[in-house]
């Protein structure tokens, strides 16, 4: 060896090159690629796999990029279901409604529709994610034929096992590619969800951890708790709004997205139940509820459940020193306020300053405002032979200060008309 050649070193340039470079490069995507879960409060999380648990049919709304896909596999992994992906704007109406096959005696055995391969491979296994995704690309021929698919499990002959769950993707029309309206036979049949990213999230999973999506841990002792209360608060809220019952949008935007008919009610009933048995958040169940029946409808069933879960004023009246009242001031003004109805419907002395302390009680423990007009009410039901309770007292301030308050906005509001003159 010549005394000027230099030795062969394991950093030598040399030896660096002798290892193959898309090694490397699949070495750095390894490391890239090795991220972990961990459970994690998410609100749309949970209230796409409460929806995946009462096996109804879910449409993830989303602008591209912003992981609806992403999220579909992380949840087909943590329920360990196989995931079936079939992009809906690729494929011919016949790939859903089914190919025909002639036989040798087609007049005597008709023609068979046979189904195509990732059917066959999803009822083999008996359970799946069936993932459709760019739905609003998918022409309306395509969207008739995904009627029976998305509704009765159909797909040619075949029909899917009670395992396989389906969710689909969209984007709005607006950013979509080549993109269409839902039709509103489709659109009803599923559970709209809008999907947006949470800025803590990404910034965490782009650090390696990712919120884990788990089945919601159903409570067997409140199952048939939960299906009296969801069918009390639907048939209730149907029985005074008779024309929620079905109400088809006007605009074509407006049909492609929730809106309120028979099985998309029945569909709410069972969200309702689900959510209940889970203990679900509000929050969860509002985007379960709108999106399913619309906004507006889904915002008058919430107020309908809010109410079904207020104390009975007679119970708060049999027991004003251990009421417990809501913390929200909505739900607040209500209780109280129906306090006063229940001593207006059945006026006694007793009641009178039970519903008095109630008053008080709900001053004590917060937002005193509320109590002004039920506090003006229940004095007006007063009888003469009735003395004034102690506790009055109590209330005399807060009565006086918002009546001042009250005549310092009408001056103020008729200065102002003054100027404008």
């Amino acid at each position: 060896m010549p005394a000027c050649a230099p030795l062969a070193t394991p950093d030598t340039p040399s030896d660096l090159t002798s290892v193959p470079r898309l090694d490397v490069a699949e070495s750095l995507l390894t490391l890239l690629r090795d991220t972990t879960t961990e459970p994690r409060a998410d609100t749309q999380l949970e209230a796409l796999t409460l929806a995946v648990a009462a096996d109804l049919p879910v449409l993830l709304w989303g602008e591209p990029g912003i992981g609806k896909t992403a999220a579909l596999t992380q949840l087909a992994e943590a329920l360990d279901l196989p995931l079936t992906t079939v992009i809906a704007s690729v494929h011919e109406p016949s790939d859903f409604s089914g190919l025909p096959v002639v036989g040798d005696n087609p007049a005597e055995h008709g023609v068979p529709m046979a189904p195509p391969d990732w059917a066959v491979r999803l009822v083999r296994a008996g359970r799946g994610l069936l993932f459709l995704d760019e739905l609003s690309t998918a022409p309306p021929a395509v969207q008739a034929a995904l009627l029976r698919l998305v509704l009765e499990r159909r797909i040619g002959t075949l029909r899917l096992p009670p395992g396989v769950r389906i969710v689909a993707a969209a984007n709005p029309r607006s950013s979509a590619a080549d993109g269409w309206e839902l039709s509103p036979p489709l659109a009803n049949r599923f559970v709209h969800l809008q999907w947006t990213h949470d800025h803590e999230v990404v910034v965490r999973g782009l650090a390696g951890i990712w919120p884990r999506a788990t089945l919601p841990g159903l409570d067997p002792g409140k199952l048939p708790e939960a299906v009296d209360f969801a069918r009390r608060a639907v048939c209730g809220l149907l029985s005074a709004r008779p024309g929620l019952v079905h109400r088809l949008p006007s605009g074509e935007t407006r049909r492609g997205g929730p809106w309120p008919s028979p099985r998309s009610w029945d569909m709410t009933l069972s969200l309702i139940a689900f959510a209940t048995a889970a203990g679900s958040s509000r929050e969860v169940l509002s985007l379960l509820v709108r999106g399913t029946v619309g906004d507006g409808p889904g915002l008058e069933l919430l107020a309908c459940l809010d109410r079904m879960d207020l104390p009975d004023p007679e119970v708060l009246l049999a027991n004003p020193a251990g009421a417990d009242l809501p913390t929200r001031g909505d739900l607040r003004q209500a209780v109280l306020d129906g306090v006063v109805e229940a001593v207006r419907k059945r006026p006694d002395r007793s009641r009178w300053d039970a519903a008095w302390a109630l008053l008080v009680r709900a001053v004590e423990s917060g937002a005193p405002d509320l109590v002004v007009v039920p506090a003006t009410t229940l004095a007006s039901l007063r009888r003469e032979d009735w003395d004034v309770p102690a506790s009055i007292e109590k209330l005399a301030g807060v009565v006086t200060l918002s009546r001042r308050a009250d005549r310092a906005t009408v001056r103020a509001a008729a200065v102002t008309a003054k100027r404008g003159r």
